[in-house]
């Protein structure tokens, strides 16, 4: 269910605009959550110097127009946010939709540019468009209603694209988690208090058996500079004791064990941690971290037990018993996912010029008249003069009909028939399309593991066979 909102974006204090606009596109085009940029895209503008082209805009628009805003009033560029349901959609796909959006928002009239964030389990883009058109004549006006008029464009596409949306919205402030309510995720720090206090619930004999029990439940437990961090499963990022508070600090937890404290009961209790997921070995003997820092070689080799203790539970749900059925299952997996991707990536192709190929026949459809009248005068420059831009317009529709080898134009029906069977299609092999990167996933996933551990047990024999050092 894709949601949106529109920001309008000011000079920050104490900054140039330049500086406010690189600011705003930054945190948008941050590498860490676009996949290293390949999440980013754009109309009329370089991502690479949008911020410039945005302010070199601004300063055209003063000269060709005279006109100048006070400093705390000018809107410098407009902020989209468009999220969409986890699980729902491929990253790719919502900056398409996205890119989509905007152009119809802003009518291709604005520069702009989409950046997709994949560091949530809710895909969502930033999109940034500059407030001044892209001919410099004039500024986008925020208007009474445009909230609506973005949602409903989004509604459409989504919609067009099989998306679900949200069904009679009502008004709130915008963001992510109201439009979430009651399903709104639970903070990782909630989840931690509730493991914490299902450990505490076992009795753990001492503060050393307290730490034992939440490794058990899939957290990781370091030790750096004399302070003790927890990462969960699903946060990289790891959360110090102290800054969780109140009854779940060091101090606080060694004091429940000892009896000395009743923790206060929480009200709302969150669900216990998931299960990790299956992830890759790490290569202890060659790591330089594990090399300098012994809490951290300490840290690999317990990951390193539970990643090999989910990838032989996965081998034995899915009755791999033999290495060459390992081998066969992974060639199997990585070429259906290859397949479903091929068809999806050919329907998509096909969607696209069809949805191209309406533009044309519409534009070739209103400007025949007027061509062939331009035909009749023996291509006289005046009548050229007088329709130039209808008689470019025909010429680039006969020209886009040409490159597609057609020799008689379809109907309108007939594609919009096409294109919604293309999109079923498509809808389709989306369910698959995921189903099948889970598995290739685990599966490739479980075998490098198994061809690691292979490997530790050969080095280990060769190191045996070798003997002693003399």
């Amino acid at each position: 269910m894709a949601t949106t909102r529109l920001i309008p974006r000011h000079v920050s204090e104490g900054k140039t605009i330049l500086a406010s606009i690189k600011d705003s596109l930054d945190y948008g085009k941050n590498p860490n959550k676009t996949r290293n940029g390949d999440l980013v895209t754009a109309y009329g503008c370089d991502p690479r110097t949008a911020a410039s082209e945005f302010t070199l805009a601004k300063a055209q628009y003063a000269a060709i127009t005279g006109r100048r805003q006070r400093r705390e009033d000018d809107v410098l560029l407009y902020q989209i946010r468009q999220s969409f349901r986890p699980g729902e959609i491929s990253p790719e796909e919502a900056n398409r939709i996205s890119y989509e959006l905007t152009m119809s928002f802003t009518k291709g009239k604005h520069g702009f540019i989409v950046c997709t964030h994949e560091d949530q389990k809710h895909f969502h883009s930033h999109i940034y468009f500059n407030s001044t058109a892209l001919d410099c004549s004039r500024k986008f006006r925020n208007f009474w209603g445009s909230t609506r008029a973005i949602r409903r464009i989004s509604d459409r596409i989504c919609v067009e694209n099989g998306l679900s949306i949200v069904e009679n919205p009502k008004p709130s402030k915008g963001n992510y988690g109201t439009w979430l309510g009651e399903n709104k995720p639970i903070p990782h720090r909630d989840k931690l208090r509730a493991a914490i206090d299902a450990v505490l619930d076992g009795k753990p004999s001492d503060f050393a058996a307290f730490l034992r029990g939440l490794e058990v439940a899939g957290y990781t437990v370091t030790e750096r500079r004399g302070r003790l961090s927890i990462t969960s499963p699903e946060q990289k990022a790891p959360i110090c004791f102290r800054s969780l508070k109140g009854d779940y600090t060091e101090d606080a937890i060694k004091e429940r064990i000892a009896g000395k404290r009743v923790a206060a009961p929480r009200v709302k209790p969150a669900p216990a941690a998931e299960p990790p997921k299956l992830g890759l070995l790490i290569d202890v003997q060659n790591s330089i971290k594990a090399k300098g820092s012994p809490g951290y070689e300490r840290w690999a080799k317990i990951f390193n037990l539970k990643q090999a203790a989910q990838t032989l539970i996965l081998l034995q749900e899915k009755g791999l018993t033999e290495y060459a059925q390992l081998e066969e299952k992974a060639s199997g997996a990585a070429a259906l996912f290859t397949d479903i991707s091929g068809k999806i990536k050919d329907a998509e192709k096909r969607m696209d010029e069809i949805t191209a190929l309406q533009k044309h026949i519409g534009a070739y459809g209103k400007t025949r008249d007027v061509y062939a009248a331009y035909r009749a005068s023996g291509y006289s420059r005046k009548y050229l003069a007088e329709h130039e831009a209808e008689i470019l317009t025909h010429k680039e529709a006969k020209k886009a009909f040409d490159a597609l080898g057609l020799k008689k134009i379809p109907s309108i029906k007939a594609l919009q028939q096409e294109y919604a069977a293309l999109l079923a299609e498509k809808k389709k092999l989306y369910a698959s399309y995921n189903e099948a990167k889970r598995d290739m996933r685990d599966i490739l996933t479980a075998k490098n593991n198994v061809d690691r551990l292979l490997r530790y047990s050969d080095a280990e024999r060769g190191r045996e066979n070798e003997g002693p050092n003399i």
